[in-house]
């Protein structure tokens, strides 16, 4: 596996990623600060357990970030031995008119990074780089930390607008029974702030929740973005797709980014299924 310096070259990558590296932070500071000594106890069993859930879903959050942003997932065309032109049909290599090289099946050019990514799923905006075969894993794992954190934080910030603090759930009653938003400034500074973090809990989940189901749909298929609709051409069987994934350790790749998992495929050539199981 090969690393790179990530650089943002895209503008709005970089206020996507800044919106994600600045946010998190408040809202775990908010409900472990604010939220959390109003519903547990301090120093008590449950409040020390959810400091430390909190905590890890914070660092694979963030840790399976940072994988996807560091880790290199594009052709090595200097490396890499491209077939005769001859050859690149039945190999199934195309020309990338870009690059002006043979680039691998299931690899697209991605206008962004500037180059040719190995089984390209998107490009990530929140990251500011491609996810493709070698970081496809970490994709996964911060979609799914982020969807379950999002659901424990909304637990949480509920409760406590609900049952802990009247003002708040005053301020939510007014602003829905007149005119929303138009109400939310009557409300003071700290309700408002309040209100703001819960509305960004929401928005995550939703945001989440459909990126993971998506995610889990093409990752069961053995399939990436830009196959979807179309044959399930690489689609090997629920546990050879996973597999190709998550590595040949699959079964721990998701409890932590600083696993590591080696992957059964190089990305440069890829089990198909047969023409005759296609029909």
């Amino acid at each position: 596996m090969k690393y790179r310096i990530p650089i943002i070259r895209n503008a709005s990558d970089f206020v996507y990623f800044l919106i994600i590296s600045v946010l998190l932070p408040i809202v775990l500071l908010f409900d472990v600060i604010v939220v959390l000594p109003e519903i547990h106890e301090p120093d008590s069993f449950p409040y020390d357990f959810t400091i430390i859930m909190a905590l890890l879903i914070y660092f694979n959050i963030h840790g399976n970030m940072i994988a996807c942003m560091i880790i290199a997932t594009s052709v090595k065309f200097e490396t890499v031995r491209e077939p005769s032109a001859a050859d690149a049909e039945r190999l199934e290599w195309r020309h990338c008119k870009t690059c002006d090289r043979f680039a691998p099946p299931r690899s697209w050019h991605c206008r962004y990074c500037g180059v040719c990514i190995l089984k390209r799923d998107h490009h990530c905006g929140f990251m500011g780089c491609c996810i493709g075969h070698h970081n496809h894993r970490y994709f996964v794992c911060f979609v799914f930390y982020l969807f379950v954190g999002a659901i424990y934080a909304l637990v949480y910030n509920t409760l406590y607008i609900v049952v802990f603090t009247d003002g708040v759930a005053n301020c939510w009653k007014n602003a829905l029974v007149v005119r929303f938003p138009a109400h939310i400034p009557s409300c003071s500074f700290w309700v408002n702030v309040q209100i703001i973090i819960f509305g960004l809990n929401i928005f995550t989940l939703i945001c989440a929740s459909m990126a993971l189901i998506q995610q889990v749909s093409i990752v069961l298929r053995g399939a990436v973005s830009a196959e979807c609709g179309r044959h399930p051409k690489y689609n090997c069987g629920i546990y050879h797709n996973l597999r190709s994934v998550f590595g040949v350790r699959m079964h721990l790749a998701w409890i932590c980014p600083l696993i590591e998992s080696r992957l059964p495929s190089d990305g440069y050539s890829w089990k198909c299924i047969s023409n005759k199981d296609l029909k």
